[in-house]
């Protein structure tokens, strides 16, 4: 659903209606929401504060690659930590 529209009272009823008839778990986990996993040991976000000029440097490199932000720090860390 886009920002612009509008929830209808229809909408908001078929969700209150879902909601009352229960949820099934294990469909809920087969349906793949959220990010998916890049392994089997957690994960861990943190901050790192970049200047302009370092985030369009990196933002020049992983359209390059063809990576994620993500991506690109993490091979910029594998190939400075090798």
């Amino acid at each position: 659903m886009s920002p612009d529209e509008q929830v209808t009272d229809a909408q908001i009823q078929r969700w209150a209606d879902e909601a009352e008839a229960g949820y099934d778990v294990e469909d809920l986990k087969r349906r793949g929401r959220g990010r998916p996993g890049r392994g089997a040991e957690p994960m861990q976000v943190i901050a790192v504060r970049l200047t302009t000029e370092e985030i369009a440097a990196l933002d020049a490199y992983a359209a390059r690659e063809h990576l994620s932000r993500s991506e690109a720090i993490r091979r910029a860390l594998a190939g400075s930590a090798a």
